[in-house]
């Protein structure tokens, strides 16, 4: 019987590579580095797009850099007004929902989408994608951009539920480093984020440590 895959692609076909992936305890979500105008023009090679919302949840843009900023910056500042009515933190769910609402609200206006990824003490791990538009769906793991169109069949083939910490990480890093030799709009270092009830760890994979599997 055919495999049926656990994700569904951000639904957005912008120059960039990011995907998050849970695993026991946790959840992963990264990026390439890769920033380009026009799909040809590569601006920047070193732009982090993993980007903290709140303590301990992050979300990677995808689309027109400075709509993805503008949309980030707005959120920000509204999960920080709720933790302070709330005087608790935000769920991820809510995060995902102030970032889908921003996107359709504006949906005529902009060209961004996101993955959004944390834990919080309610659901433990998450990872839930906004797409172009403001379609929101949790996902156990899901990737977006350019490169993504590379690396389906090594995440269906490759991700399993309750990993450990370790094997997520490596994964999330092999499937990079396999879209960003594929994609000439993917590239730079892999920017990677571990989130946990222990705090939020970051891991920056320089290009030339990342794993090769063919010639380039």
């Amino acid at each position: 019987m055919k495999k049926k895959s656990t994700f569904s692609p951000l639904l957005l076909s912008p120059q960039t590579t990011i995907l998050a992936a849970i695993f026991d305890g946790g959840v992963v979500i990264g990026s390439d580095s890769r920033a380009s105008m026009g799909g040809e023009y590569v601006s920047s090679k070193t732009i982090n797009k993993v980007i903290q919302v709140h303590d301990r949840i992050f979300c990677c843009m995808a689309g027109s850099l400075a709509d993805a900023q503008a949309v980030i910056k707005t959120a920000k500042f509204q999960l920080s007004f709720h933790s302070v009515q709330m005087e608790d933190p935000p769920l991820v769910i809510a995060a995902a929902s102030v970032l889908k609402d921003l996107c359709f609200k504006n949906k005529e206006e902009l060209q961004a989408g996101f993955i959004t990824a944390g834990w919080d003490k309610k659901k433990g791990p998450q990872v839930y994608v906004v797409s172009l538009g403001g379609m929101l769906i949790s996902q156990p793991v899901t990737l977006g951009g350019s490169g993504s169109t590379f690396i389906y069949g090594y995440v269906d083939a490759k991700y399993k539920p309750n990993m450990t910490r370790e094997e997520c990480l490596q994964f999330a890093t092999n499937a990079l480093a396999l879209a960003m030799g594929r994609d000439n709009v993917s590239g730079g270092v892999a920017h990677l984020v571990v989130i946990t009830e222990k705090g939020v760890e970051h891991v920056v994979v320089p290009g030339n440590k990342l794993p090769r599997f063919h010639d380039e």
